[in-house]
């Protein structure tokens, strides 16, 4: 089962208010509904969706529902459900504000019916029935979408969802729209919002997991980056005391130059905050890691001197 599946299951089980159901029934059929003037079509591929969808008909409106199953087409192994209302349609269709009192289709509904919070997070409960999903978190990038014909619809479903600050977004498709959330926290809200509380347990565990496994992974490669600068740069170090050994010697550089180059060899792999903390130890002479640095950045410039030097004796012979 996939996890929009879950989330459609679990909702389809709310208890609601009159108000809300009605806000539910009208975000549904604007957007999961064929009507003509004698019936009305519902469809979906999950049956607990439609349970819900035929009962609250039923009891709203005291209206005689078909209930049928049909098979999937081609493409999808899926059963389809379909709902079917032949009675009030007429006065459905204007009571859940799909057609205005002249029979003319509202590019949205009247807002009266989503006055409320209530009733806002009903319609959005109800549109997200008919045309939503969520990736599992497990298994892929944070994403829910809403798919819809009207390009008035997605603007409205927009507007709703951004009142609840959950920075929804737009976007044209070749049929169709899509209202798209894509941060993971606006993810949770979202299912906060139209009480899908179990979702929420299992999204927000999932997604601590993951900032959790991923905030460890960048640790562990900035750990792994500064150990590669350290070796890196006591590797450079130790290039330059051999240099210096096989060149020059050590033996006309002044003390404290010869301290630190004894301790670069015998603790080669030390950080120079190391080094500093083992040098003040074992001579009880304290030493910060800038004067280390300073020192052995003495013995670079020296090195590099003297390679210049070499360098241009070899270039008059």
């Amino acid at each position: 089962m996939s996890f929009t599946t879950t989330i459609k299951e679990e909702i389809s089980r709310i208890e609601s208010s009159k108000s809300e159901s009605i806000a539910e029934l009208s975000g549904f059929l604007r957007n999961n509904g064929n009507y003509t003037d004698d019936t009305i079509d519902l469809i979906s591929e999950n049956a607990t969706v439609v349970k819900r969808i035929y009962k609250l008909f039923k009891d709203i409106y005291d209206v005689s529902c078909e209930f049928e199953t049909r098979k999937g087409n081609n493409f999808s192994k899926s059963n389809l459900y379909l709902v079917m209302i032949n009675e009030k349609v007429d006065f459905l269709l204007k009571d859940l504000s799909i057609l205005s009192e002249d029979g003319e289709y509202l590019k949205e509904p009247k807002a009266y019916l989503v006055d409320s919070e209530e009733e806002k997070r009903a319609y959005l409960r109800g549109a997200f029935l008919a045309k939503g999903s969520i990736n599992d978190p497990k298994t892929s990038r944070y994403h829910l979408e809403l798919i819809v014909d009207e390009k008035e619809e997605a603007d409205f479903l927009q507007q709703m969802l951004n009142e609840f600050s959950l920075n929804s977004k737009v976007l044209t498709r070749e049929k169709g729209y899509m209202v798209y959330i894509k941060e993971a926290e606006k993810i949770g809200d979202f299912l906060r919002l139209i009480q899908a509380s179990n979702a929420v347990l299992y999204y927000e565990d999932i997604r601590i997991y993951r900032d959790h496994k991923n905030m460890t992974n960048r640790l562990n490669n900035c750990e792994q980056a500064n150990i590669d600068k350290i070796v890196e740069t006591a590797t450079r170090q130790i290039e330059d005391i051999e240099y210096l050994k096989e060149n020059l010697g050590i033996e006309l550089l002044d003390d404290k130059t010869k301290e630190v180059i004894s301790y670069r060899e015998k603790y080669p792999e030390a950080s120079l905050l190391e080094l500093s903390e083992i040098i003040t130890y074992e001579t009880g002479k304290p030493i910060t890691k800038s004067g280390l640095n300073h020192r052995f950045r003495k013995i670079k410039e020296l090195v590099s001197r003297m390679k210049r030097q070499e360098m241009d004796r070899i270039e008059k012979e």
